[in-house]
């Protein structure tokens, strides 16, 4: 048997480069939460061990969601192009063979190869892949490279969200080139189309039509939802903007008559007081990880800070029972430490071992198994892998869940304020932070029952 396809738990909490880690944070629909289902179901009918068990969610965003080739595929993972290709076909991700089979290694000049330990090289050849680092990389046109370095420098945004913009508009870009008939190479994958050669005549022949069959593709195709849409509107207007305003690229703006999608409001998905607190006592005292895993999973509850704030929070931040973090759009803010936090800080820092790790991980808070700064991805599979450990399984809960729950329950039992929620949870608007007035369950069920035809 292919050595490849033995069970193993190489891929258990698997670490992935900063710059793949940005590629799973999308939402996943009701669409694709059933073709999930299908997949794990054709992953079970095998009957038999395989070592991606552990990464079957990943393979789906990777290969369906971002549709990145087989050799980038096998380059994240460390295997062969083939182990990648057997892999597919047994989760029924598999292109057809003859399509596979004219995919051209457009990235073999890269140098995306594994290292020693099977992790795929990170740095700027990486982020060039994926077009997602904002170096001066030739993957971008010009005007979208000053597009970037202009949100960057000027306009202060933070780093998640120029990434997004980054991909939305590449996709974009991808998508014009085929809707005008521009490929000539029929064995490029959709994710492999270039964009570089976009030029400014191109930019200022782009109508609004092309907008609107642009956004019909990603909701038909793609199955973008109305937020998804929203966002690459926002994206869009901003981009053009820039070009008419900024750079003097166009003279007629064709995003002014563009209307973003209505957005229904989002009830959030949390967790109850009496479910955060079995979820706490769940935690297995006997593993090695016991204090750091109760200590994020503390944190969480309780700060309701996001998942690119917990890791990176600097253990030099911490005095008192205050941290200082920074959160989105660069912006710097004080979290105040509860008892409990406290608590679970002393525990967890009286167990750190930081003797393996280099110089410049120290500085950070929590350490992951391979003496390494954690990353988003081990936390998002450790919160997991905890919710299901004690039986919470009405719905997916994910670290920004627990963002939520610490947000309900500081508004729900602590009488707190809606504009003191928005400085604690880092809102820029106070609109965001009001989802959390809709979630008194209890007191909706008490102003009915207080009704005086009640008792009839």
């Amino acid at each position: 048997m292919n050595k490849a396809r033995n069970k193993t738990f190489k891929y258990k909490n698997y670490e992935y480069p900063e710059e793949i880690l940005s590629l799973f944070e999308v939402d996943l629909n009701n669409a694709d939460r059933k073709r999930l289902h299908k997949v794990y179901s054709n992953f079970y009918d095998l009957e038999a061990e395989r070592g991606y068990e552990y990464i079957i969610e990943d393979l789906y965003i990777l290969s369906y969601k971002h549709k990145l080739s087989t050799s980038e595929l096998a380059n994240i993972y460390g295997v062969g192009v083939r182990t990648i290709q057997i892999w597919l076909k047994e989760l029924g991700l598999n292109r057809d063979l003859k399509t596979a089979s004219k995919i051209k290694d457009k990235n073999s000049n890269l140098n995306l190869s594994p290292n020693g330990n099977g992790q795929a090289i990170t740095g700027s050849d990486i982020s060039e892949t994926f077009g997602i680092e904002l170096a001066d990389t030739s993957t971008y046109p010009e005007t979208l490279k000053d597009f970037l370095n202009y949100l960057e420098t000027i306009k202060g945004k933070s780093s998640n969200t120029i990434k997004g913009y980054a991909i939305d508009l590449t996709l974009f870009f991808r998508f014009l080139k085929v809707y005008k008939g521009l490929i000539k190479d029929t064995s490029l994958e959709f994710g492999e189309i270039p964009t570089n050669d976009i030029t400014k005549d191109f930019i200022r022949g782009i109508k609004l039509t092309d907008i609107y069959a642009y956004l019909s593709f990603v909701e038909k195709q793609r199955e973008n939802g109305t937020h998804a849409r929203a966002r690459k509107v926002a994206a869009l207007k901003s981009f053009f903007k820039f070009l008419q305003n900024k750079a003097k690229v166009i003279d007629e703006n064709p995003t002014l008559e563009l209307e973003s999608p209505k957005l229904d409001k989002r009830q959030p998905v949390y967790l109850t007081l009496d479910q955060s607190l079995e979820l706490l006592n769940s935690l297995d005292t006997t593993d090695k990880n016991y204090y750091r895993d109760y200590c994020i999973l503390t944190l969480f509850l309780n700060c309701g800070m996001r998942l690119s704030e917990l890791c990176s929070i600097n253990i030099e931040k911490i005095k008192g029972d205050t941290l200082t973090i920074i959160g989105k759009g660069n912006k710097e803010r004080t979290v105040y430490l509860n008892e409990a936090c406290l608590k679970a800080l002393d525990n967890y820092l009286k167990v750190r071992d930081v003797s393996k790790v280099s110089e410049e991980d120290k500085k950070y808070l929590f350490i992951s198994g391979r003496n390494k700064a954690i990353n988003k991805r081990t936390v998002e599979l450790l919160v997991k892998k905890h919710i299901g450990n004690a039986g919470i399984v009405d719905g997916k809960y994910t670290p920004h869940k627990l963002r939520h729950t610490a947000a309900t329950l500081m508004y729900k039992y602590g009488n707190v304020d809606i504009r003191s929620l928005q400085n604690i949870l880092g809102h820029e608007s106070i609109s965001t932070t009001q989802i959390y007035t809709h979630v008194d369950d209890d007191s909706l069920r008490e102003a009915v029952k207080s009704n005086p035809l009640s008792k009839l």
